[in-house]
């Protein structure tokens, strides 16, 4: 038995690389039609030369997740082509640490803006199809600095914590309309992000991981696939930590 995607329409976006690229081979092996979007095009082509190799069914447009106007004609145009979208995974994202005494306004307002803003934006657009067709399923890529917080990363945890609360919140004003909305919160995940970390704070962050490794992104995907599919039809308003068991 499969995850019950065939044919299901899923945008994802910052899906040009890492977890994002990774959730969308995910649901297009399950036979979704993907909709990759980043704002790195050289990304972007990259991953459209990708699905082509393997025949995947997809769509790709570029957006700018703060821009509205790119925002509006990413769920626009998906909806235009396939007269439907069965689900949005709000996935793009950035980091600019720093400690709270360095932190430069410019730093702050970037993270929120694309880790927070991007996702009301994008959601906002999408929710009047989900509505009309009565069906919808909204993923929220968070972390478990959302949860936990983490020095250093006073913008990201306070973007993150915010994604958790924005989830919860339409979760509760979307479930009369047989929409849900979950959020994905990893841990330790092996990307370039954290590939970029010295070999000291890799081992300080896997000390709190009972499972002693990092984690991949095809983690994170099967996840979100789960979420996506029928077998979660009754879940909304969660968070579920792919973490180790880092956050207990």
């Amino acid at each position: 038995m499969g995850f019950g995607l065939e044919n299901k329409v899923y945008i994802i976006t910052g899906s040009g690389r890492g977890i994002g690229l990774e959730i969308a081979r995910t649901f297009a092996k399950n036979k979704a039609i993907v909709v990759l979007s980043d704002y790195n095009e050289e990304s972007l082509t990259q991953a459209k030369e990708e699905f082509d190799t393997n025949n995947y069914p997809y769509t790709a447009i570029p957006c700018n997740i703060t821009d509205e106007n790119e925002v509006l004609n990413l769920i626009s145009t998906t909806h235009k082509k396939y007269g439907k979208i069965d689900g949005l995974i709000n996935n793009a994202g950035i980091t600019r640490d720093t400690l709270l005494m360095r932190m430069k306004n410019e730093q702050w307002d970037a993270v929120i803006e694309t880790n927070l803003k991007g996702v009301f934006l994008a959601t906002r657009a999408a929710v009047k199809y989900l509505i009309s067709q009565k069906f919808g399923k909204i993923i929220n890529i968070a972390s478990v600095v959302g949860v936990t917080g983490n020095a250093g990363q006073t913008n990201y945890s306070a973007s993150k914590a915010g994604v958790i609360g924005f989830t919860k919140s339409i979760a509760q004003e979307l479930g009369s309309r047989n929409i849900t909305a979950n959020a994905i919160a990893p841990g330790f995940i092996d990307t370039d992000m954290t590939n970029k970390l010295s070999d000291k704070v890799k081992e300080e962050f896997l000390k709190n991981v009972p499972l002693k490794r990092a984690g991949s992104p095809v983690d994170v995907a099967n996840a979100a696939l789960f979420l996506a599919s029928p077998f979660a039809d009754y879940i909304t308003g969660q968070v579920l930590l792919v973490d180790g068991g880092m956050v207990m």
